[in-house]
């Protein structure tokens, strides 16, 4: 099948009214979720999860991929209008767009984020559909050594850009791939790490541990900030760019594109990286650079496009190899396998209809969340004034019904409180979460491919030395790490996340 046959096939699934549906449902929560400070993709796909289990798994699918590349375009808003990040990729659009909005061309810098964003997120959904596929083909030829090897450079690689010291984050992956471990042993069925509790004996529930530190957890501690929040006003007239800003921003998008579809297929990257790359890339390119950081229109045109394009394609690493580029990658990973659908390189030829019906999906998503985005800039804006106190009693009440539809289990209501105050306690720590949830999701696969790889070579563990492929892996992830303990770029790494 060609990959225009393929379009056609997946445009089939994504114009079905069910699917229409719900992915202007998930990107209208992913504008809501992204418009919202404090609220998030990953709490919001961890919270909606035990309610994908009713819906066939391209529609589930299709609704969570809009959850997340919505949440890129909300989050622009509040960091032009309020000077406040939605969306962590968004941090960088607010040194220019909020100073844009403060010069009074707060329409003009949420159109350019818009602009910008829809280019981005279309042509990124192009580089998805032919891309994915010949990485998928490379992925059948990888054996148990190189899936292990390529499995620890992804959660290496997660290590890297968390927030937080390097130790923390490291401590927060084996964590999470403990946690993983926790029931029956995958080859003999024994118990293990159960505490002799037969609720165990199943495993934790990443779903459960996933509400309970995105959903309840980190989220807990945005109550104890005092809300102060002075929204700048706009209005729909605003909203036009003139054709100097349109000759401005142009470039800037077609190279925050390019940037961002790059960077988002590197396992642990995503739109964060691709955000910051811009900037430092249209800083460097612009003439004069001094009006960056004082409302230059680059600085927004290219983050946005950057941070939109890594969302479109860090697919490509889960649907593929069934690798998470980052936590909410990881809870998509997770949808899936509850689905009973493996994520990987078979993904394609098992399930065609899935992996191209999410493709087609997004270029219609993308259309949606223009015409969101633009006219109901009121309606956001009227939102960021809604105390964040008022939405926490839902949140509670919503992560503990999908608990209990999980299993209708009560054990699993404290597992969820257990894991609520420890999600707390690493806000608190300033302990990334995303790596624990990665550790857990990839931690049963890690193991697994570990001993059929030894198996393989009767015990030997010089197999991933002496396959080419997985002592490459190996050796960059190695390498990774040695260059980020180096004293000076592990400061400059915390200083980057702390801006």
């Amino acid at each position: 099948m060609d990959t225009l046959s393929s379009i056609l096939l997946g445009l089939n699934q994504a114009i079905l009214p069910v699917n229409l549906f719900w992915c202007f449902t998930g990107a209208l929560l992913g504008t809501l979720v992204g418009v919202l400070p404090g609220l998030g993709p990953a709490a919001t796909v961890a919270i909606l999860l035990p309610f994908t289990m009713g819906l066939d798994p391209v529609t589930a699918l299709i609704m969570l991929a809009g959850i997340y590349y919505g949440a890129q375009y909300g989050g622009s808003t509040t960091a032009i209008l309020l000077n406040l990040p939605g969306e962590a990729s968004s941090v960088i659009t607010a040194i220019d767009g909020y100073r844009m909005a403060r010069n009074g061309r707060a329409g003009v810098a949420l159109a350019t984020a818009g602009i910008g964003s829809f280019i981005a997120g279309t042509i990124a959904t192009f580089v998805l559909a032919f891309f994915a596929p010949a990485l998928a083909e490379v992925g059948l030829m990888f054996g148990p050594a190189e899936y292990f090897a390529v499995m620890v450079l992804g959660l290496l690689t997660s290590v890297v850009l968390a927030r937080g010291s390097l130790p923390m984050a490291l401590g927060m992956v084996f964590t999470g791939i403990l946690v993983g471990l926790v029931g029956q042993d995958v080859q003999t069925a024994v118990p293990r790490f159960t505490l002799g509790l037969e609720d165990l004996s199943g495993g934790v529930n990443f779903v459960i541990v996933a509400m309970g530190m995105f959903g309840i957890g980190e989220l807990v501690r945005d109550l104890e900030n005092p809300e102060n929040r002075t929204v700048i006003r706009t209005t729909l007239a605003s909203l036009v760019p003139s054709r100097r800003d349109f000759r401005r921003m142009a470039m800037p998008i077609l190279r925050g594109t390019g940037i961002g579809s790059v960077l988002g297929l590197l396992p642990g990257s995503g739109a964060l990286l691709a955000s910051f790359a811009s900037y430092a890339v249209e800083k460097r390119v612009a003439r004069p650079p001094e009006g960056f950081g004082n409302g230059a229109i680059e600085g927004v045109a290219g983050p946005e496009s950057a941070n939109n394009a890594g969302a479109q394609t860090s697919f490509v690493p889960l649907l593929t190899l069934g690798l998470p580029a980052n936590a909410v990658m990881a809870l998509m990973a997770g949808a899936l396998i509850m689905q009973g659908i493996a994520p990987g390189p078979t993904l394609i030829s098992e399930h065609p209809t899935i992996f191209w019906g999410v493709i087609a999906s997004m270029w219609i998503g993308n259309a949606m969340l223009l015409v969101l985005n633009l006219p109901l800039i009121g309606l956001w804006t009227s939102l960021l004034t809604v105390p964040f106190r008022y939405l926490y009693p839902a949140i509670i009440i919503f992560c503990a019904i999908g608990t209990l539809s999980l299993n209708n289990a009560p054990f699993d209501l404290w597992l969820l409180a257990g894991f609520s105050l420890a999600g707390y306690v690493f806000s608190k720590l300033e302990c990334d979460p995303a790596p624990l949830i990665m550790g857990m999701i990839l931690g049963p696969a890690l193991e697994e491919n570990f001993r059929r790889a030894m198996s393989v070579a009767k015990g030997n563990p010089a197999i991933f030395i002496h396959r080419p492929i997985a002592a490459t892996l190996l050796a960059l992830a190695v390498l990774l790490l040695v260059i980020m303990l180096l004293p000076k770029v592990n400061a400059a790494r915390e200083e980057a996340f702390q801006e």
